[in-house]
């Protein structure tokens, strides 16, 4: 676990590289404007009633920046956030020794909170509708509840899979439930942009789209490609210019649509080896050597909101897209049935 002042406006040489790359304040944080505009209200409400604002829940894809928005409730606020994730806290204890060493006001963040322990959990609701841990000290007829008050807090929390969240947990989100949604090339062009100048890198004019139309409309992502195009370029004495770039997302067998080594397997092993689907995920998973959750959570989004790939109550099905970009052709019988 880990706590930082929301106070503090300037990186310090030892931040890693990509805490240098998220925005500090509300103005430099691109896209997703109607979650803005919604935090805004509920935290200029609080600061109104001078209480903290009420729990908030981040939902969607990794990468599209939950934790950055956690840090920014806290910096807008002036309080202290403690982060911590859903595994790292085991048991019932380790979740009482964060609540009590909160101050007041302070940001509590919990990212993958869809991975918290069942126990933990129940021992969470009490702390965030009433303000009290409640401890059972010792078992049977003798075992004890000793109740301890919190300090006034904010829990932030965020997750990749929102079906995993219980409904007890899921409704005790009262400051509100935000999906967070895919960004535009526009959005990721000027992230990128912003980004290049932290770097103290001049991106010239077509680099930018070239990256961003492969960055899945991820930030992180469109942040990855950027430092290691702009290593490319540094190494090879080249300025980062859109012959660069492709150069560079070659080398990392990043294709144009943003698909990566991993997921034209998946698309080549529907087609080749399962006629194109429609095939199971279990099945798929073991025909590329990949865990299913990985596909099911890390290639398949994209892979469906590129149209690649549909998945239909009988299993997954390559499109004609799909065919067309790997420049597989069509099997005759095929032609007029696929999407």
């Amino acid at each position: 676990m880990s706590s930082t002042p929301a106070s503090k406006t300037e990186e310090t040489p030892q931040d890693f590289l990509d805490q240098t790359l998220r925005p500090g304040r509300w103005n430099e944080y691109i896209g997703q404007s109607n979650i803005k505009k919604n935090l805004d209200i509920l935290i200029s409400a609080a600061k109104g009633r001078n209480h903290p604002p009420e729990h908030v829940l981040f939902y969607g894809p990794a990468g599209l920046g939950k934790t950055t928005l956690a840090h920014l409730i806290a910096r807008e606020i002036g309080a202290n956030i403690k982060v911590t994730s859903g595994p790292a806290i085991e048991r019932v204890g380790d979740l009482a020794a964060i609540l009590t060493n909160l101050g007041e006001k302070d940001i509590f963040f919990i990212d993958e909170i869809h991975r918290l322990n069942k126990t933990v959990e129940e021992v969470l609701y009490p702390a965030m509708e009433s303000g009290v841990l409640d401890i059972i000290i010792g078992k049977g007829p003798s075992a004890r509840t000793i109740q301890l008050e919190l300090p006034p807090f904010t829990l932030v929390a965020a997750t990749t899979r929102i079906a995993l969240l219980s409904a007890p947990l899921r409704s005790r989100f009262s400051g509100g439930t935000f999906r967070l949604n895919f960004y535009t090339e526009e959005e990721i062009r000027e992230i990128l942009n912003r980004s290049a100048k932290i770097l103290n890198t001049i991106i010239k004019r077509g680099a930018d789209t070239e990256i961003a139309k492969r960055s899945r409309y991820t930030p992180r992502t469109a942040n990855y490609l950027l430092k290691r195009c702009r290593d490319f370029a540094e190494v090879n004495k080249k300025p980062l210019s859109e012959e660069t770039v492709r150069e560079a997302l070659t080398l990392l067998q990043v294709d144009e649509l943003g698909l990566d080594v991993s997921d034209r397997l998946i698309l080549e092993s529907i087609i080749n080896k399962f006629d194109g689907g429609p095939v199971g995920l279990g099945t798929l998973a073991a025909s590329v050597a990949e865990e299913a959750a990985t596909i099911e959570e890390v290639n398949e989004p994209y892979l469906i909101r590129s149209g690649l790939i549909e998945r239909t109550p009988r299993g997954r099905v390559a499109t004609k897209k799909a065919y067309t970009h790997l420049g597989i052709e069509i099997p005759k019988d095929k032609q007029e049935t696929l999407l």
